[in-house]
């Protein structure tokens, strides 16, 4: 496990851990005393860590994960509080939208890994990643709301994956949804028991390894724009795609695969 950190090497412990093993990269927020808020510092943290995993082919699948007993409580209210200035909130809020981009823009799936509250921006972050696996004992809540701020930033995260009553009711109350909420409003893939997170975080991660870099990047590619466009436009965008896909090393040994009755080639990557 390596560490990330623009602290100086004697601070006690750094903001963001990270780990590599066979092509999954799991980012760890680690301000367990904080409930891992996400602080201007830990954000550009991040935003380093994925613009970097976003051009390094050997890393098939990114994992977002929380230390302590938190997954995370967005964003940190005692630094906006020190820093009263609306230069300073554009900056913090412009920093943090431009992270919860690049999750979508790398080419790696992204699966947040989810075991305890994700309230606010925290559960911007799990809206945010591509999937999500939380334990049966995770919450999630835009409890911005509760202290007189409305979770903006959330909500649009939050609005492009629960249905928009459903949505509107999390933004207008602040109140907790359990796990199995989440997964019927369509927050999170899987709940599991806590002590069974990792296996199926590692299980899923496992399926999607298992497929053509070439295909899962591509796919990754269209989806979001595709939901953003206009039915005729989506098609458009996803006949180029799927052209241009099969086109490729992979398609073109695994079709070929397929109707020869043979097995499935190794993937030449993306």
């Amino acid at each position: 496990m390596s560490t990330v950190t623009d602290r100086p090497a004697t601070a006690a412990s750094p903001l963001l851990l990270r780990a590599d093993a066979g092509g999954i990269t799991t980012l760890t927020l680690n301000r367990p005393s904080q409930y891992n808020a996400l602080s201007a510092t830990l954000l550009a943290d991040l935003q380093t860590q994925l613009e970097a995993i976003g051009n390094d082919a050997t890393v098939r699948v990114v994992v977002i994960a929380g230390s302590g007993p938190a997954f995370c409580a967005g964003h940190d209210l005692k630094e906006m509080r020190a820093h009263a200035e609306r230069s300073f909130y554009d900056a913090l809020f412009e920093q943090c939208s431009r992270f919860m981009l690049t999750l979508a823009r790398i080419p790696q799936p992204v699966i947040a890994r989810v075991h305890g509250i994700a309230t606010a921006a925290g559960c911007q972050l799990v809206a945010a990643c591509d999937l999500a696996v939380c334990s049966d004992s995770a919450r999630f809540a835009t409890s911005g709301i509760n202290v007189g701020l409305f979770c903006s930033t959330p909500a649009v995260a939050l609005t492009r994956n629960v249905p928009r009553k459903r949505a509107m009711e999390m933004l207008m109350t602040g109140e907790f949804i359990d796990a199995a909420t989440a997964r019927d409003f369509g927050l999170v893939n899987r709940v599991v028991p806590l002590e069974r997170l990792d296996e199926e975080v590692g299980r899923l991660a496992s399926a999607i390894i298992a497929k053509s870099p070439l295909a899962v990047a591509t796919g990754k590619r269209l989806f979001y724009p595709q939901l953003e466009a206009g039915v005729e436009e989506a098609y458009r965008m996803a006949a180029e795609a799927m052209a241009c896909n099969m086109m490729g090393e992979d398609a073109q040994a695994g079709v070929a695969a397929f109707t020869d009755k043979r097995p499935m080639p190794p993937w030449q990557g993306r």
